[in-house]
Order: C-alpha cells, then sequence, then structure tokens
C-alpha cells in the first residue's frame, strides 16, 4: 500500500468500487475543478490556494513526502511558502511531486487518455468537492489507527531481524571464525626480547669543555650510531646473512606451521623479508637512546639463537661505523713519525760521515787544545826571548848559545803562526779547523732539530691513538635475551576483539555508504 494513499474502510473502498470512483486519497484541486466543469460547462468554480492547501492537508502525507515536494519545487525553480504549498504549486504546474521521472508522470496520462488502466497510484478523486470534506467516525479512525500501528510495528520488527541477520552475518561469524584459529589453529610463536644501548668512551677534556662536552657526552652523540644499526638489522642483508648462518626461512617452512603464518617452500627473498619483518621488530627510543628487539619464531631455542645472531651482527656494524675515521686519524700520525724518523737518522749519519771524514770527534775540544798548545808555545817563546835579552846584555855573549836561543825562538814563532793558520786557513793537505767545526756544528744543529720533530711526531702519534681509542663505540647490553618458556603469539583475546573491531567497522562503512547512496537515488 502506497504511503501518500489514505486507508478507507471496506465499505467505503466498496461503495468507491460499486460507483466506479476511486479510493478516498489524495486530491487534485484541478481534477476538482475539471470534474466542476464537466458537470456544469458554464459554471467555472475555482478553489482558492488555502483550499487548495487544506485539501492536500487531508491526504495525511509523511514528513519525507513533504521534503520531497520541497526539494522538487526548489529544482524547478518555483517560490513557495510551505512544504504543502510546494506541493500545491507542483500539481498545478502538471507535476506529480511522488514520482521519480516526469516521463512516468506522461505515461501514466496517456494510458489514462487510451483507457489502458494505469499501475501508478490515484491522486485525484473523482467525486466532487463537497464529498472530500466527509468526516470519519471515531470507530473507523480508531481503525486505520490500529492498522497503521500494526503496520508499523510490523516494519520495525521485519528492519530488526534485518539487521540481526547483517550482524551475525557480518560481524559475528567472522569473528567466531577468527577466534577458532588464534584458539585452536594458530602455531604458537615465542618471542624473546633484549634491549641494548650504543656508547662511546668518556672524553675527560670534552667533558670540561662546556656546551660541547655535554653534547659529545649526551645521547645525540650516538643517536645516528643507533639508528644506523636499526636500520642495518631491520634490513635485507641482515635477513640473508641470518638465513646464510641460521636458516630462517626454512625455520617458517616447516609443515608444523599453519598456512596462513607459513613460507612457501619456494619462496623468493622479498616474501621472505615481509615475514622478516613481521618477526624481528627492531624500534628506537631517542629519549633514552636504547635499541629494543623483539624476535619471534616458531621455537625458544631459534628465538635465542637468532637474537644473539643479529646481537652480533649489530657489534659489527657498529665496529665499521667508526673504522674508516680511526684508520685515517692513525694513518695519518703514523706517516708523520716514520718521516721524522728517517730524517733522524739520515742526518745522524751525515754527522758521522763527517767526523769520519775530518777526523774530528768535537771540534770544540779540538780547538781547545790547539789553543792550549799555542799558549804553552807563547810562554816558552817569552822566555826565550827574556834570556835571549839578558844574554845580550852580558859585554861577552856566548855566540854558540846566542844563536840556539835565536833559532829557538824563531822556530817557536814558526810553529805558532802555522798552529794559527790551521785553526783558521788549513792547508793543502788539511781542512781549516774552522771550516770543520762550522760543519759539524750545522749537522749537528739539524740531528737536534730532527730529534725534535721525532719526539713531537712520537706525541702526536700517541695523542691519535688515544683520541682513535676514543672514537671508539661499543654496544652495552641491557637486557640480555633469553630462550622463553611460554608462548608470546597468538594473543587469542586481543586478536578476537581486534578482529570483531575490524569487521563492525567495514560493516558500519558499507552500511553508511549503502545508506548514503539509496538517499541520493530516492532524492533524485
Amino acid at each position: 500500500m502506497p504511503n501518500n494513499e489514505k486507508r478507507i474502510p471496506p465499505i467505503r473502498r466498496a461503495e468507491a468500487s460499486n460507483t466506479g470512483q476511486q479510493p478516498f486519497g489524495r486530491i487534485d484541486p484541478k481534477q476538482v475543478a475539471q470534474d466542476s466543469m464537466g458537470e456544469n460547462s458554464d459554471a467555472k468554480p475555482q478553489l482558492s490556494a488555502r483550499e487548495e492547501i487544506e485539501l492536500i492537508k487531508r491526504e495525511n502525507l509523511t514528513g519525507r513526502q513533504l521534503r520531497i515536494a520541497r526539494r522538487m519545487a526548489q529544482k524547478h525553480g518555483l517560490q513557495v511558502t510551505s512544504d504543502l504549498d510546494a506541493i500545491r504549486v507542483l500539481r498545478n504546474k502538471g507535476i506529480d511531486p511522488f514520482q521519480g521521472s516526469n516521463n512516468m508522470l506522461k505515461t501514466a496520462a496517456q494510458e489514462n487518455q487510451q483507457g489502458v488502466p494505469s499501475n501508478l497510484p490515484a491522486t485525484v478523486r473523482r467525486t466532487d468537492v463537497g464529498q472530500a470534506n466527509i468526516p470519519m467516525d471515531e470507530g473507523v479512525r480508531q481503525h486505520e489507527v490500529l492498522t497503521i500501528q500494526r503496520d508499523l510495528v510490523k516494519r520495525r520488527r521485519r528492519r530488526i531481524a534485518a539487521t540481526v541477520t547483517k550482524l551475525i552475518c557480518f560481524i559475528l561469524i567472522p569473528t567466531m571464525i577468527a577466534g577458532y584459529y588464534f584458539s585452536r589453529l594458530a602455531t604458537p610463536m615465542y618471542a624473546s626480547f633484549t634491549e641494548f644501548v650504543i656508547q662511546k668512551a668518556d672524553n675527560p677534556a670534552a667533558a670540561g669543555a662546556g656546551v660541547g662536552g655535554l653534547l659529545n657526552s649526551s645521547l645525540l652523540a650516538t643517536a645516528q650510531d643507533s639508528v644506523a644499526v636499526q636500520g642495518y638489522l631491520s634490513s635485507r642483508d641482515a635477513m640473508t646473512r641470518l638465513d646464510n648462518d641460521l636458516g630462517f626461512k626454512a625455520a617458517f617452512q616447516s609443515e608444523d606451521i599453519d598456512i596462513l603464518q607459513r613460507v612457501d617452500a619456494d619462496a623468493t627473498n622479498e616474501a621472505a623479508y615481509k615475514t622478516y619483518t613481521k618477526r624481528v621488530r627492531i624500534g628506537f627510543d631517542p629519549t633514552e637512546g636504547i635499541v629494543k628487539m623483539e624476535v619471534v619464531t616458531p621455537s625458544p631455542e631459534l628465538s635465542l639463537a637468532f637474537s644473539n645472531a643479529l646481537i652480533g651482527y649489530a657489534e659489527q656494524q657498529v665496529d665499521q661505523l667508526t673504522q674508516r675515521l680511526r684508520e685515517d686519524q692513525m694513518k695519518g700520525a703514523r706517516e708523520g713519525y716514520e718521516k721524522a724518523e728517517l730524517d733522524f737518522a739520515a742526518s745522524q749519519n751525515r754527522v758521522v760521515e763527517l767526523q769520519e771524514e775530518l777526523g774530528v770527534l768535537n771540534p770544540e775540544i779540538e780547538i781547545s787544545a790547539q789553543m792550549s798548545l799555542i799558549q804553552q808555545l807563547e810562554i816558552d817563546l817569552q822566555q826565550k826571548r827574556l834570556e835571549l835579552i839578558e844574554l845580550q846584555d852580558n859585554p861577552r855573549p856566548n855566540p854558540t848559545k846566542l844563536t840556539v836561543l835565536e833559532r829557538s825562538i824563531t822556530s817557536r814563532q814558526n810553529m805558532i803562526r802555522d798552529m794559527r793558520n790551521g785553526l783558521t786557513q788549513g792547508s793543502s793537505d788539511a781542512t781549516s779547523l774552522a771550516k770543520i767545526t762550522a760543519e759539524l756544528q750545522s749537522a749537528q744543529a739539524q740531528l737536534l732539530l730532527r730529534q725534535e720533530f721525532l719526539a713531537a711526531s712520537l706525541a702526536g702519534l700517541e695523542t691519535s691513538r688515544v683520541e682513535a681509542n676514543r672514537q671508539t663505540r661499543y654496544l652495552s647490553m641491557a637486557v640480555a635475551p633469553i630462550a622463553p618458556d611460554e608462548a608470546s603469539y597468538p594473543r587469542v583475546f586481543e586478536n578476537t576483539l581486534l578482529a570483531a573491531l575490524v569487521f563492525a567497522g567495514l560493516y558500519l562503512v558499507i552500511s553508511l555508504t549503502a545508506s548514503v547512496l539509496r538517499e541520493q537515488l530516492t532524492s533524485g
């Protein structure tokens, strides 16, 4: 029964059928006017807008029908004051506001003109206006109200039953299937937990260097290293090494694992890597600087073995992070020390060669000895001169003794002159002692300078070694992995509840989408 057709008692339906009239329902003022014109062509009765609205009120239209009429009036650009006025204006324009298309209305009109019965609900009551104002008695009204209430109750029950059926089919049954899988079919998985920190050697000098020391000693100094280690342990390279060392793929290809968690026998590295990312979870807490790792495997022993292997990979990666920096620092310091050592050896060899070539170990000692001899000869020369003077003062000197004294004085003067010339001028057979002294002093000065360079290079090498050791990163275990004695996964209650929420969300989204689409189609 259409919603826009007013219910009438069976007696009135029978009277209407006997008289050839349509059931009491919606009244079209234009049809009433046409019927009046057919009865009396001379008189042209017309109803006012208020009378037409009063007739439309008696049709007992629903709120949804009134909203549809207003939207259709706005669609055709008609100016109306209310929903009832919108129905009146649309009917005066020849538009049925309760039909989805004007073509259906036109087709129905053509069928009525050709005598073909139309399936559309009757909107015109072929009677006079006075008959539409016949009031309903109290019994008929109560009967109609009771019938409408029963119809609403049946409709609500059908809707509730349909809603309950949908909830059972789309939420309850899938949730029960998921719960059965998690509790009965899913393979138990064992998880081992590990926490470690990447640290560096303390630098006392940097600790007292103000803000720079605080930054170097804080977590910011190792945050990048922790992120790098996290990325490496989550990479395909770590998965490949773990598979080659302990057989990661084979551990999840066993027939004892359920089909949803099992890895295919011919699985590629990409498929195995998806399983690796699910079973090996690496996290980094930047506030505390702790790297957390969880390894999930079908057995406790494999979980412990995989955890220890991944920790070893992390330690190797930490060592490689600063290995190149330490090697560069030590390489430059070592090359500088080796060069200083070679220069010192060359300078030392040059001093030895000069000493062997010139026959002088220490030029200062040689000069001192020569000067001592010269002084002794000069003293002896002065004594001989005094003796000569004394001998010449004698009135009758001894000629022989005088000749000996004169020759002795001459020989001493020649010897003193030769010795002094040997100190500065030298001879064709020997180099002067001054030149020997200059060459040896220059070679010894170079030797002393190279010795200082060698000592500085050695100190720099030791400093570089200390700094390289301070640049070393090492992995400190906060929580060591242990083999679990109880399965951690699957978590039956949590997973089942999550599945129920997911199914309920999907059902809600689909229901809202269907409702919106149905509303759009109905309003169009």
